[in-house]
């Protein structure tokens, strides 16, 4: 599970580094790549990390939607960075990959909060990514009868 959570970590950090670049992550996620190949200190880019990225990627809009909807108080472009890239990744590995548990997926992301943002955000990304998960079903739904 270690390697999970390390590639949750980086897709973290792409999402990220897109969001303060104004760059679209699956570019920024094929710059590391190449860096990776010829830098020894880049760290590779693990398969789970650009099903990650690449998943965020296409289901970027709606995410970007859910967030802005369920974020009581918040809206997305006033949001912290962090909180909104961890949020982000969150919203799409709880709503689109069955095989991770929901309940793991809202740990991971609160670690990251705990890790990366302000006191207040491991409590912030746990209660909107926790109301996403109570509505899960339904989004999923909704989710299918777009595509």
């Amino acid at each position: 599970m270690a390697a999970r959570n390390t590639a949750r970590k980086r897709a973290f950090q792409i999402l990220f580094e897109g969001d303060q670049r104004g760059a679209d992550v699956l570019t920024v996620m094929a710059d590391w790549m190449r860096l990776s190949r010829t830098d020894p200190r880049q760290p590779p880019v693990s398969e789970y990390t650009m099903q990650l990225v690449e998943g965020y990627a296409q289901h970027a809009a709606r995410i970007d939607e859910l967030i802005a909807q369920y974020a009581v108080g918040w809206t997305l472009d006033r949001m912290p960075v962090v909180d909104r890239s961890i949020l982000r990744l969150g919203a799409y590995e709880l709503i689109w990959v069955d095989e991770t548990p929901d309940a793991v997926v809202l740990d991971e992301m609160v670690q990251l909060a705990k890790e990366f943002s302000t006191d207040e955000s491991p409590s912030f990304v746990n209660g909107l990514l926790g109301r996403l998960k109570e509505l899960k079903p339904s989004l999923r739904r909704d989710t299918d009868a777009q595509a």
